[in-house]
């Protein structure tokens, strides 16, 4: 007779009741890769029609507080899908690391918030800390990073980590449609949620952003070393400009290393369509990484939904019930290195520029006049008819220049009397 490795589940929503499928559709082939047959033991949800939903056996205990379950449940390990950076679901985590629990979860805010915390304690209380499921759904870059790249020095990790603004900017490519036409067709379909801010603001990349940064460069999590920029003020007439160009546009979540330090940054950026990640389009997700023995390595998959999700979470479990793993954030806490941050001010790279212009002479020559000021150099340019306010649309990119002097040029640029609207400046990425 096989060991018994006990579950316990809190969260019965979309991806948990994913687990719960997996878990009894796969029983057998966990239990000849894992050796022991893992076992759901204990579920906790707010809806106690969601375990007659899921037709959970009798013996599969129910409670509707999952405190109440940390304390009574016999598990070998808890899963946490419940999700947000405090509340319930970082008090079950603590008390499970506290009672030297196995811990499961895929809740990329707690990690972003509270990871270097969590790391500590699981370290202290030496027990498994799986998530990955937090980043990338189905895609393994967790074990990628942790293990798979071990042998490694990473000098960038980089990627589309948001399946809604992917979709956002793909339907925007693909039928010409305005950016809040598009969200409210994602809405309706479900890849958008009703307050769409953390996903469209890019707040849900930067939380993924950050917990690679920290695996990527041994450093600790630090949410606030991000600058976040979301895809709000993204156009159809941008989309379009792109293509023209030889771009498109994604969201990215992006890393590097660099002699003085790493930067992390999430921006919509434009990338060149001959590069591979241009072509991930919809709700799928990837990332890429660079490694100095491996190279490039590209992962690209499904970043959300039910079986995806449910598929990294259980590899977690796979994983506690035979005593694999690593510390939380890959090398020890007395190992974690405080890295330097490398502001995005210091970027020295191309951009695309949008300006509203009024049709009049002299305007050209007077934005020319002060981007030569700010040592800018303009590589292409375009223009327009007037549009519907009556303005001109005026398109330039920039050859490579140092942010913080794009920055001071726009912001001079945009207090003069023939400027009616705020530039719209886009990071160029040579991927």
């Amino acid at each position: 007779m096989a060991e018994v490795f006990k579950v316990a589940l809190a969260g019965l929503g979309t991806v948990g009741g994913g687990v719960v499928k997996l878990l009894q559709e796969q029983k057998d082939v966990l239990l000849k890769r894992c050796g022991k047959m893992i076992e759901l033991t204990a579920v906790a949800d707010l809806n106690p029609d969601r375990a007659k939903e899921l037709n959970l056996s009798d013996r599969v205990a129910f409670y509707q507080d999952a405190r109440e379950m940390i304390e009574k449940a016999q598990a070998d390990v808890i899963i946490e899908l419940i999700g947000g950076a405090n509340g319930i679901a970082y008090e079950l985590c603590l008390s499970s690391l506290n009672k030297g629990k196995n811990f499961v979860t895929a809740n990329k805010a707690m990690i972003a918030h509270h990871g270097n915390e969590l790391a500590r304690l699981a370290e202290e209380h030496g027990v498994f800390f799986g998530y990955e499921a937090a980043v990338a759904g189905g895609i393994p870059i967790i074990k990628a990073l942790r293990e798979g790249l071990v042998g490694n020095r990473i000098s960038e990790v980089y990627g589309i980590l948001n399946g809604t603004c992917n979709y956002i900017l793909t339907m925007m490519r693909e039928t010409g449609r305005s950016f809040d036409d598009v969200l409210s067709e994602a809405q309706k379909l479900g890849y958008a949620e009703a307050d769409p801010s953390f996903d469209i603001d890019g707040i849900d990349t930067a939380h993924k952003t950050c917990i690679l940064g920290s695996l990527a460069f041994g450093m600790p999590i630090d949410l606030q070393a991000l600058s976040v920029e979301g895809i709000r003020f993204i156009t159809d007439a941008d989309i379009a400009f792109a293509e023209e160009l030889g771009f498109r546009i994604k969201l990215l979540g992006v890393g590097r290393r660099y002699d003085d330090g790493v930067s992390l940054n999430v921006y919509p950026c434009m990338i060149p369509q001959t590069a591979e990640i241009a072509h991930v389009d919809g709700v799928f997700n990837a990332v890429i990484t660079e490694g100095d023995f491996v190279g490039h390595s590209m992962f690209v998959g499904r970043g959300a939904g039910e079986r995806p999700t449910a598929s990294a979470v259980v590899a977690d479990i796979a994983d506690a019930a035979m005593q694999r793993g690593l510390p939380l954030l890959t090398v020890a806490n007395k190992e974690i290195e405080q890295v330097p941050v490398v502001s995005l001010a210091e970027r020295e790279g191309e951009y695309y520029v949008r300006f509203e212009v009024k049709d009049q002479p002299g305007v050209v020559a007077e934005i020319a006049r002060i981007l030569g000021n700010k040592k800018v150099s303009i590589a292409s340019m375009i223009q327009r008819g007037q549009n519907q306010k009556g303005n001109v649309p005026l398109i330039m990119t920039f050859h490579k220049s140092k942010e913080a002097s794009v920055t001071a040029a726009l912001t001079e640029i945009e207090r003069l009397e023939c400027v009616p609207d705020k530039p719209c400046m886009i990071r160029i990425e040579r991927l």
